[in-house]
């Protein structure tokens, strides 16, 4: 059997989802921000340069210091953090990016490194050079700042578009993908609007400057929230090449995706008016309490915006190629065969506790196919969700996961192996009590293998699709096993 198993981390009652979620939407925020700050720090350079302001020059090294204690030091650390938690928790996933991308992920790099070689370079000795030079220096970070994005941007969203890339595996065509212009100038926009609202809270911090001085600034500052007029346009450009039934789900047939949707919709536009409004009525006066408002608005859009984009991928982490319990599709059949835990050479946490053999292989089914995105009796736990279901309901809801819930990756395993995950889930809906009788009857296994191979293989957005007559009626039937 040359099924890859990797350990698995446990995060007790946090979905193992959250834990990357969290950890990925502050470093995309911060790394936002320093991409909008080095462009921004470009624009204030040039007006001190040619002068515009009296003031820019030293705004550009406050704001800068702030720029590198946030973003370079919080950015670097959260950037670990991600790498560490993502191979603990989807390391064949993690594996597929880099295989098919390592040469990309290494020009990545190069550019990350000279944006930190000459970020440091600009904090250490920023004050003392020439403008010109300053103005280099800031003009090399915010290059390498944009195109570390570039480069990320492509192989992230590869995950939801591959389009070409599956029928040619090249580089260019998962690079190139149909939401790599959109995804990208979003997000560009995004830290332009981050930028202007950090320059905002650095104003305010400035005790020298009179309140006069201040709102000058702050308007220059408020200049970098316009682009943010386009962002519906870009918004609509990205859904609409993203596939039909990822579009269905934000819009409105997964209500989690909608409601966060709707919170970055809703963020957006409230920081969008409040900078209209400020940029056309020059009397106002923005404080440092309403900065950091708006900063926290800034955030939530954040949140919103990287959880739908991560729930638009659901079954996959790559589309049409790798499962989210990491599973391809073409592994499914013979996982229904050979089964998917009976190999699996890693020990179980408290086997000693579990009294029977049936139980501890459904514990270990549950690791490998549910644990990515349920736990037991956490969040979104895999207990609360089947505690009203009987046992028959159990077995047929399961077996054909894919229509059960069309975003759910098809059962793969064996009519064993999911009468032992019924028996676990049972047990533990019992508080794992200290003796349990093994089910084994034959009648029961073969009602099972009936709904799995009545189902078969086949994935729920096919499912979907077919029901709709697109067109892949073949392609479903050759998934049958």
């Amino acid at each position: 059997m040359d099924f890859p198993y990797y350990p698995i981390n446990d995060f007790g009652p946090l979905m193992k989802g959250m834990v990357i979620g969290g950890v990925g939407i502050v470093h995309v925020f911060l790394a936002q921000f320093a991409i909008g700050g080095g462009i921004l720090l470009c624009v204030f350079q040039w007006l001190a340069m040619t002068g515009r302001s009296k003031l820019a020059r030293e705004f550009v090294d406050g704001y800068f210091r702030w720029l590198v204690l946030i973003s370079f030091v919080l950015g670097a650390l959260t950037g670990v953090a991600i790498w560490l938690t993502t191979i603990q928790i989807s390391p064949r996933t993690i594996g597929l990016m880099v295989q098919e991308f390592h040469w990309l992920w290494a020009t990545e790099w190069t550019f990350f490194c000279l944006e930190v070689g000459s970020g440091y370079a600009f904090y250490r000795y920023g004050p003392r050079l020439p403008d010109r030079t300053r103005l280099g220096l800031l003009m090399s970070y915010s290059f390498a700042s944009w195109m570390s994005l570039f480069w990320i941007n492509g192989i992230l969203s590869w995950q939801l578009t591959p389009a070409q890339w599956l029928e040619d595996h090249t580089v260019w065509s998962g690079f190139f993908n149909p939401s790599f212009w959109p995804s990208l100038i979003f997000r560009t926009i995004t830290a332009l609007a981050e930028a202007g609202l950090f320059a905002c809270l650095v104003i305010n911090l400035v005790k020298a400057w009179t309140r006069a001085e201040k709102k000058e600034m702050l308007h220059r500052a408020f200049y970098f929230l316009a682009p943010m007029a386009a962002m519906p346009l870009v918004g609509f450009w990205y859904f609409a090449v993203v596939p039909d039934d990822s579009r269905r789900w934000v819009m409105g047939e997964s209500v989690a995706m909608t409601m966060f949707m709707m919170l970055g919709v809703g963020t957006s536009l409230l920081i969008g008016c409040y900078a209209v409004f400020m940029i056309f009525n020059r009397r106002n006066f923005i404080s440092a309490m309403t900065s950091l408002l708006l900063i926290a608005l800034a955030m939530g859009a954040t949140a919103g915006g990287e959880f739908v984009r991560e729930g638009m991928r659901k079954p996959y982490t790559v589309r049409n190629v790798l499962y989210c319990n990491s599973v391809t599709e073409e592994e499914i059949a013979r996982l229904r065969i050979e089964g998917c835990a009976i190999h699996d050479p890693y020990p179980l946490k408290d086997a000693a506790e579990i009294p029977t053999e049936q139980l501890r292989l459904g514990a270990k089914v549950y690791r490998l196919q549910c644990s990515i995105c349920h736990t037991v009796d956490g969040a979104n736990g895999i207990l609360g969700l089947t505690r009203t279901w009987t046992p028959g309901q159990m077995r047929l809801n399961i077996a054909q996961l894919q229509r059960t819930k069309p975003f759910m990756p098809p059962f793969a395993g064996t009519a064993q192996e999911l009468e032992a995950l019924v028996q676990w889930l049972a047990w533990r809906e019992a508080e794992s009590p200290a003796t349990w009788e093994t089910s084994d009857r034959p009648e029961v296994l073969r009602q099972i293998q009936a709904h799995l191979d009545e189902v078969g293989t086949v994935s729920g957005l096919e499912l979907m699709h077919n029901k709709l007559g697109d067109g892949k009626s073949a392609k479903a039937a050759q998934s049958q096993p």
